[in-house]
């Protein structure tokens, strides 16, 4: 019986390989090729509820200001690594017409709230409920990081956590340009 157990790593390892291979050829990569040639692409304006508050949201309603929109989700230990920083960003950029938005991914809401709050963070969320939002982004994993220009164009992805270099090369043009 001690032989099939290098057969039978050998086939779930196969089985590992060809899943990845068919979700890396459904990754949609369009947002990150337009951003390496130096575009910049129109975000989806796509209303989602708010989290912790009455009603719905979209990007339309932050025109005018420079966003920084992390995916984040309250089991994942990067995002929870991250928050502290995302704060600080919302609390350097507010007065020059930035925010941070948090887009809350396979949640509960009640746990949610209670990630936000013992992080002190205070920056406004939503909640993509059925992920609609973050496949219309090419969201694979989280945390994620979309740097949303004054006129609602995506200028900048970080497809893992953020730190405070990335941060600091994108937000000081943005922040100096008119909308």
């Amino acid at each position: 019986m001690r032989v099939f157990w290098p057969v039978t790593i050998a086939a779930a390892a196969l089985v590992g390989l060809l899943a990845y291979g068919i979700a890396a050829k459904g990754t949609n990569t369009t947002l990150d090729e337009a951003i390496a040639k130096g575009e910049r692409p129109p975000a989806p304006l796509q209303a989602l509820p708010r989290l912790g508050a009455p009603g719905r949201a979209s990007l339309a309603e932050y025109r005018g200001k420079v966003v920084v929109l992390n995916v984040w989700a309250s089991w994942c230990p990067p995002c929870r690594d991250e928050v502290p920083l995302l704060q600080r960003t919302q609390e350097r950029i507010a007065p020059r017409g930035g925010t941070v938005l948090g887009i809350d991914t396979q949640d509960q809401s009640s746990d949610a709230l209670a990630f936000l709050r013992s992080h002190k963070a205070t920056f406004p969320s939503l909640r993509d409920r059925d992920r609609s939002y973050g496949r219309a982004l090419g969201v694979t994993g989280y945390p994620e990081t979309f740097v949303i220009d004054r006129r609602g164009r995506v200028a900048a992805v970080r497809r893992f956590p953020v730190d405070q270099g990335w941060l600091n090369r994108q937000l000081p043009r943005l922040l100096a340009e008119k909308a």
